[in-house]
């Protein structure tokens, strides 16, 4: 029998064989725990984090609410960095609640997926 966790590694495992970030087209990966969230813009051939954003300092809203702003806030500073189209990467994570508030904000944002 597996826990929860194992299961997501399996799960993130199997997705990132099939997906990874280039030059033109990085990876965008979400990285939730209990209290945050955190988002990167990762270029996987040379392996650096181009952009990144988190919710620290935000405890003052609900949930849901720190993923959209992050969501955003990525956005803002990936259009910044000359970014428009990412892969998205849900490290593993169901398409659901907090990741996809962060993925719809982004795609508002301007991100092409």
């Amino acid at each position: 029998m597996t826990t929860k966790i194992e299961r997501r590694i399996k799960i993130k495992y199997r997705v990132r064989n099939k997906i990874s970030g280039t030059v033109e087209r990085p990876r965008m990966s979400v990285f939730r725990s209990n209290k945050q969230i955190y988002v990167q813009i990762i270029n996987d051939q040379t392996g650096n984090t181009l952009v990144c954003a988190s919710s620290l300092g935000m405890e003052a809203c609900p949930k849901k609410e720190q993923a959209a702003r992050v969501g955003e806030l990525i956005a803002k500073k990936a259009l910044e960095a000359g970014i428009t189209a990412v892969v998205f990467d849900r490290n593993g994570y169901l398409y659901h609640g907090r990741v996809k508030e962060v993925a719809d904000a982004a795609r508002n944002g301007g991100l092409k997926f």
